[in-house]
């Protein structure tokens, strides 16, 4: 354990581990990093703190389920969104706690816009999440009848091309003679 834990206040490290056991990383990243962050802790430092804290308390953890990725779901949520489907889209991200990982999101015009769907991340013993996203968003898409875009499925890449940007790049050059 981070010998930084011992410089936490009671209140903080109750706080810190209540988020833990509610698998809020964010929040109990935020909790220790603002307490320790006078003594020079940095942000990577705060996130081994965090992850400590996981291991510690191991299996009383309660990990949020995964987005679920079935047509039914998915199509429940495009339901309540407020504008017309144009596409479904996967996108790369990422960030230091969860490395990479895949959105699921609805093009939308009229308005237009965007709607998230889901977020897939690396599940052990399961498919490389390229695959279990690509696979959840095509389907998806030929289930509503619109394109489905994953400008990078192979790499991981958070500046891929965006599907309305790949749209005006080709109707820019079918209209030229």
């Amino acid at each position: 354990m981070s010998g930084w834990w011992a410089y936490l206040e009671e209140q903080t490290l109750r706080e810190v581990d209540a988020n833990v056991l509610h698998d809020r990383r964010i929040t109990a990243l935020k909790a220790a990093w603002e307490a320790l962050r006078p003594l020079g802790l940095g942000l990577r430092e705060a996130e081994q703190v965090v992850h400590a804290r996981y291991e510690a308390l191991g299996d009383r953890v309660q990990r949020r389920l995964p987005d679920p990725l079935d047509i039914p779901s998915l199509a429940a949520r495009v339901a309540v969104l407020p504008g017309r489907v144009a596409a479904i889209e996967a996108l790369w991200d990422g960030d230091t706690i969860h490395d990479w990982f895949v959105l699921l999101v609805a093009v939308l015009d009229d308005p237009a816009g965007e709607g998230h769907l889901a977020t897939v991340h690396h599940r052990p013993g399961g498919p490389p999440l390229s695959s279990a996203a690509a696979e959840a968003g095509q389907a998806l898409a030929d289930h509503l009848g619109v394109p489905f875009h994953f400008a990078s499925p192979d790499v991981p890449d958070d500046e891929a091309p965006r599907w309305r940007t790949v749209q005006c790049l080709s109707e820019g050059s079918r209209s030229e003679p």
